[in-house]
C-alpha cells in the first residue's frame, strides 16, 4: 500500500483546508442579504408611492363623469357619476323621482357623456321627448330619449345641409324615414352606437344586426356621420 511521505500529507492538508474555507465562504455569501441603507428605502418607497398615487389618480379621472340633473327629482344639482352610466343612476343620484315626474317618454337606459345635462320633465309638462343637454355644445342641442338631437325650439334635425340623414344623431322615427329600416332594425342602430359610440364612418353602419350589403346600398347615399 502506497504511503504518503510528510511533504505530500502537508500538500494535501493546506488543498483540504482550501477546500473547506471555500465551502463555508460559498455557504455564508449565498444566504448573506444585499444590504440596503435606510435612505435608499426611504426614497424608493417614496418613488413607488408617488408612481401608485399618480395612477390612482389618473385613473379615477379617467373613470368619472360630472352631469347636470334638474326637473322633477328629489335633489337637483350637478353630480359625479361612474362613466359609462345610464340615465336611471343619475336619477338615483339626485335623490329619485318625485311623485308628479313624467317618465313616459325617457329612455332610462341611455348612457350619459361627461357635461351632460338632464332634465326630468313633470306631468302635463310640453316637453315632447327632451331629456337632457350637452354643457359643452356650442349649438345647445337636446338629446332626445331615443338618442337623437332637437334644437331649442323643439324642431327634430332629422338631416343636415346635404339632406342626409345623420346617423350619429338620428331617433327612431328619423332612421325610419330610410327604406328598410324599420323599428326593430333602428333600434338596433341605436342600441349599436349606445354600444359602442358614435359611427366613425357610414360603412360601419352594416356593423348593426340586419344591415347586409344589399341593404347598406340603399341607404349608403341617404346618411352620414358628423
Amino acid at each position: 500500500m502506497y504511503e504518503f511521505n510528510k511533504k505530500q500529507k502537508i500538500i494535501l492538508a493546506i488543498i483540504l483546508f482550501i477546500i473547506i474555507i471555500a465551502f463555508l465562504y460559498y455557504i455564508y455569501t449565498k444566504d448573506e442579504p444585499t444590504f440596503i441603507s435606510g435612505e435608499e428605502i426611504v426614497e424608493e418607497n417614496a418613488i413607488e408611492n408617488t408612481q401608485k398615487k399618480g395612477e390612482e389618480v389618473k385613473k379615477e379621472e379617467n373613470e368619472k363623469i360630472v352631469v347636470h340633473v334638474s326637473g322633477a327629482v328629489n335633489k337637483e344639482g350637478v353630480f359625479e357619476l361612474e362613466e359609462n352610466s345610464r340615465i336611471s343612476d343619475a336619477i338615483d343620484k339626485a335623490g329619485g323621482l318625485k311623485e308628479n315626474a313624467d317618465t313616459k317618454n325617457l329612455n332610462l337606459a341611455f348612457k350619459l357623456e361627461d357635461g351632460m345635462k338632464i332634465y326630468i320633465p313633470m306631468i302635463g309638462e310640453n316637453t315632447e321627448e327632451n331629456i337632457g343637454m350637452n354643457a359643452i355644445d356650442e349649438t345647445s342641442k337636446y338629446i332626445t330619449s331615443s338618442g337623437g338631437v332637437v334644437q331649442e325650439n323643439g324642431e327634430s334635425e332629422k338631416k343636415n345641409e346635404t339632406g342626409k340623414v345623420n346617423i350619429n344623431t338620428a331617433t327612431q322615427t328619423e332612421l325610419e324615414t330610410l327604406p328598410g329600416i324599420g323599428p326593430s332594425t333602428s333600434l338596433k342602430i341605436i342600441d349599436y352606437r349606445e354600444e359602442n359610440g358614435k359611427f366613425q364612418s357610414i360603412e360601419e353602419i352594416k356593423e348593426v344586426s340586419g344591415i347586409g350589403d344589399a341593404k347598406y346600398e340603399n341607404i349608403k347615399d341617404l346618411i352620414c356621420v358628423k
